[in-house]
């Protein structure tokens, strides 16, 4: 923790100075930060204190393995700041958390989101991911029941993606895990669409569920192109023009910093071709739409008259039928020679 929490304060000072940033948002994620405790969270607000301003009514969100949530910790974290907690549930199945090689039980959930109610932070998401192969035989109706008696703000729901340099890539590889079929990905995105909306929860982005007011307001800057800072081992930034991103290895990103070094792995700069194609992308994956270019009309009306998209003066918004054919869409849009 000591190692860690010095590290970001050098790469803060390092860029702060530069910036004088106001943050409305803060997200300690992409980990485990709840590993750090309440102490080591209490740290680093302290520490984003002294070099940012975080504006009245910020959303700071904790990312929280539920066995890391502790009354003490908490405490510590709602004292420290954090209004919003996003909890790796994964699933409410004792046999696929082992297989998923999760350290909390089923039953942690439950006792993690009252812990945190009982701390102040009535804000809880929980993630959950589907489409696991089909020899677990998880019973996703079952989880998704069990994540909706929790009464969270917010689910986010990840279909399982297997990456070629992980131990699932490798078994896979090998074929001693075969993954989900595609129709089975479908049938289990949909039935959590029906599901979850009819609970009271709005489908606003592909993956996230919200009840009114709750959307996740760090995760809607990304798609909306809002500038956003990074600290932190592989964490990545964006300043309007350009986006950069640290180096992935911990170890590498401690080094550079103890040497003063600047720990950026790489950047690129955004030229109008990229910002179209990602306006299109992002802009069809929320609820907010695209707003068409001229002739687009008459090429998305088959994406209408089979359910996949619906257009409304101009903005087009893809049902969940379409969102299971985004990258398809979206390449569409973003060939047309009108679009390009």
């Amino acid at each position: 923790m000591r190692e860690y929490v010095d590290a970001i304060t050098t790469e803060l000072e390092m860029r702060a100075p530069e910036s004088g940033l106001q943050l409305d948002t803060l997200y300690f994620g992409g980990g485990t930060p709840s590993r750090l405790g309440g102490e080591g969270v209490r740290e680093l607000l302290e520490v984003l204190a002294r070099h940012t301003t975080l504006l009245p009514g910020a959303e700071v969100t904790l990312e929280a393995n539920p066995d890391d949530v502790t009354p003490e910790s908490a405490m510590a974290w709602q004292r420290a700041g954090i209004n919003r907690v996003s909890l790796g549930v994964q699933s409410f199945d004792e046999g696929v958390l082992r297989w998923m090689h999760r350290s909390h039980s089923a039953a942690a959930a439950g006792e993690a989101v009252q812990v945190l109610r009982q701390a102040g932070i009535a804000d809880v998401s929980v993630d959950l991911i589907f489409a696991l192969p089909e020899f677990l035989a998880r019973n996703w109706d079952r989880d998704l029941e069990l994540a909706l008696a929790l009464r969270p703000t917010h689910l986010s729901l990840y279909g399982l993606t297997v990456e070629p340099a992980t131990p699932l890539g490798r078994w896979v590889a090998r074929g001693d895990v075969v993954e989900a079929p595609e129709e089975g990905y479908a049938q289990e995105f949909l039935r959590a669409h029906e599901a979850v909306t009819g609970a009271g929860f709005e489908h606003y982005e592909v993956s996230n569920f919200s009840l009114p007011g709750y959307r996740a307001r760090h995760n809607s800057s990304y798609w909306q192109h809002v500038p956003y800072a990074a600290l932190g081992p592989s964490a990545h930034g964006f300043d309007g023009a350009r986006r950069s991103w640290n180096v992935s290895a911990y170890a590498d990103w401690v080094r550079a910093l103890a040497e003063d070094r600047d720990p950026v792995g790489g950047s690129e700069v955004l030229d109008e071709s990229n910002r179209a194609a990602e306006q299109v992308y992002l802009g069809l994956r929320t609820v907010s739409g695209l707003r068409l270019f001229a002739g687009a009309r008459e090429m998305v009306a088959p994406w209408v008259d089979a359910g996949w998209a619906v257009v409304d003066e101009n903005v087009i918004r893809l049902t969940p039928e379409g969102w299971l054919r985004l990258d398809g869409l979206a390449a569409s849009l973003t060939m047309a020679p009108s679009h390009s």
